[in-house]
């Protein structure tokens, strides 16, 4: 049983979640008028630079388990710094999970809904955001407040999401849970180009079923430019065996050698962390002397990012490259949407002017709203009733001639336009280099500044420009 689901056991939850809350807003009372306010946390799935400072954070470590799962309403009641591999763990007992389960295991829900989430359900769940009935949040005046949709603090949900903290903290959350299966059955099918890729996908999103039978997880790899693969699940009581991919076998690799395979549904809301996608090769971990080495348990994503971070903190890598002569690197990581008529035009230029393989692809349509209706969700505006796709690529790329290092972002602001010009937006967990007029163009600058004036008046949170954009 994981921590958060003894917790949830105990009957007392909700006690100590109003004394974590309290102790919380006493903590920000102490911190000095003027001086930033940040959240003490020992893990980020955030790629862009940190803020730092010498003013103690905020301590969220009591906030990190499910205070009940209601299996006949369908509903979780959460603290925000639960991790998603906690809430799954305490969901799936019920035959329940998260409408919209993200990739990685240390990606908490408070993280997920002031960020973006995303995956194969996606193109019918929409974003973890669109799950959430109530939100309470420690805004930025030091207050506690529950948001709903048509509360009192209906302004604060509806900018909550990709507001990244800028607005407040996720204490607690309550969200819908879906029923779940024992299985699922995975179907990768292989196209020659993305054109014909994009076709058939846009056939699946509108039928929700492909060759007679349903479709309940839509996920995408590409791998070049005539070899991209859609890969379909759909729900399943029975299998006739299952793979693992938490040891020495490789979940991207199956894509290209199987055309069908079966997981438990533990094991598919989780086929991407055993390697970060595909990422861990940049430690070594996909070498097979290597892997058989290499302790199971550290075969998480949350290991590799404590990898990155020592990276980025000592550059011994970086060192290495210069003494063997090779040219230094851009790091471009991002995730981006694309509306799905677009798709197969900005991957073409994808794969034409960005030397990254593999890249994922993920379809999301938001639940909120019917098309014509305007966004519901103004800081990241996607339309309501069109489909979209997830683009996303995690690596690095030589910095172009000329360029002395990587800090100019040339590579990103190419990315940053061609996204533009393919009507997509782009989000802010990574490096941007926006100005900051088109900056609140793209994310709703007018709906930001009102309610970051009603709920951080004396702005001791960091605006969105400022905590996207700006280096510190």
């Amino acid at each position: 049983m994981t921590r958060a689901a003894a917790d949830a056991g105990t009957g007392t939850a909700a006690d100590r979640h109003a004394a974590a809350r309290e102790r919380l807003r006493r903590q920000f009372a102490q911190i000095p008028a003027g001086a930033p306010v940040r959240l003490a946390k020992g893990t980020s799935n955030l790629f862009r630079p940190r803020v730092r400072t010498t003013t103690p954070g905020l301590d969220v470590g009591a906030l990190h388990s499910v205070l009940s799962v209601d299996p006949a309403a369908r509903l979780a009641d959460v603290q925000g710094m639960t991790t998603y591999e906690e809430l799954v763990d305490a969901t799936l007992p019920h035959g329940l999970m998260p409408t919209v389960v993200p990739q990685l295991k240390t990606i908490t829900l408070g993280g997920a809904v002031t960020g973006l989430g995303i995956e194969s359900t996606s193109f019918r769940n929409g974003l973890p955001h669109e799950s959430v009935r109530e939100l309470e949040v420690l805004t930025g005046a030091g207050e506690v407040v529950l948001a709903t949709p048509d509360g009192p603090h209906a302004d604060l949900y509806r900018t909550f999401p990709n507001s990244y903290g800028t607005l407040g903290y996720a204490l607690r959350l309550v969200i819908e849970l879906e029923p779940t299966r024992p299985y699922v059955h995975l179907r990768h099918l292989r196209f020659p180009d993305v054109g014909r890729l994009t076709d058939t996908l846009g056939a699946v999103l509108a039928d929700r079923a492909y060759g007679g039978e349903p479709v309940d997880f839509v996920d995408g790899t590409v791998f070049d430019a005539d070899e991209a693969y859609l890969t379909l699940g759909g729900w399943a009581d029975t299998a006739p065996s299952t793979s693992d991919y938490t040891g020495s076998a490789i979940y991207y690799r199956s894509i290209q050698s199987r055309p069908e395979d079966f997981l438990t549904v533990r094991d598919y809301l989780w086929r991407w962390d055993t390697d970060w996608f595909w990422c861990s090769r940049a430690f070594g971990a996909q070498h097979p002397v290597v892997r058989r080495l290499w302790p199971k348990r550290w075969l998480r994503s949350d290991v590799y990012w404590k990898l990155i971070q020592l990276e980025d903190r000592y550059h011994v890598a970086a060192r290495l490259d210069r003494r063997r002569g090779r040219p230094p690197q851009e790091r471009l990581v991002q995730d981006v949407e694309i509306p799905l008529g677009r798709t197969a035009d900005f991957l073409r230029w994808f794969l034409r002017e960005v030397p990254i393989r593999p890249f994922w692809l993920c379809p999301v349509r938001l639940r909120t709203g019917a098309a014509g209706a305007g966004p519901p969700w103004p800081l990241y505006p996607l339309q309501p009733g069109e489909d979209y796709v997830n683009v996303g690529f995690w690596s690095t790329v030589p910095v172009e001639p000329g360029v002395e290092d990587g800090s100019a972002g040339s590579a990103n602001r190419r990315v940053e336009d061609a996204v533009a010009a393919h009507g997509g937006h782009k989000s802010l967990y990574s490096d941007s280099y926006y100005e900051e007029d088109r900056f609140w163009a793209l994310y709703g600058g007018a709906a930001y500044r009102d309610v970051k004036h009603r709920y951080d008046p004396d702005g001791r949170l960091l605006d969105l420009y400022a905590k996207a954009v700006k280096r510190r």
